[in-house]
């Protein structure tokens, strides 16, 4: 959703795009694209404004905005995570489980970060355009 809603901004060129039409544009309730904002907003991906000329626009450049910095602006869980309750620790394997998954998993995470921090925004913007040129209506 989050590549979705920068891709909009991105289209849009500047211009400031309300979080309705930003909803309008990913099928979903304003209210959710505005907590969005504000992780893309903390992570200065994106400029919000309130009151006269209000709505978000892209912070910079889309080719100066990768998948990598939007994943971790977005992603709250940790996306390969060991489960709370400890194994049991007189079992071979539980007393040495979840050091050997946090190796694998850390390392799984560091190239999923890596491979999305190849693709930038203005990468998906010219797959976008290219792929719907002429088959959909444009933003209203």
């Amino acid at each position: 959703m989050a590549v979705h809603v920068l891709a909009v901004l991105a289209y849009k060129d500047g211009d400031r795009v309300t979080s309705e039409l930003l909803a309008y544009s990913v099928n979903t309730n304003p209210v959710v694209i505005r907590r969005l904002l504000l992780a893309l907003q903390q992570a200065r991906l994106v400029e919000t404004r309130k009151g006269a000329g209000f709505g978000s626009r892209l912070s910079r450049s889309a080719a100066r905005i990768n998948l990598g910095e939007v994943f971790r602006a977005v992603e709250q869980d940790e996306s390969f995570r060991l489960p709370r309750k400890k194994p049991n620790q007189g079992c071979p394997v539980g007393h040495c489980i979840q050091a050997a998954l946090e190796k694998v998993f850390g390392s799984a995470l560091n190239a999923l970060e890596q491979d999305l921090a190849k693709t930038t925004l203005a990468d998906i913007q010219r797959t976008v355009q290219e792929s719907c040129a002429g088959t959909v209506a444009s933003h209203k």
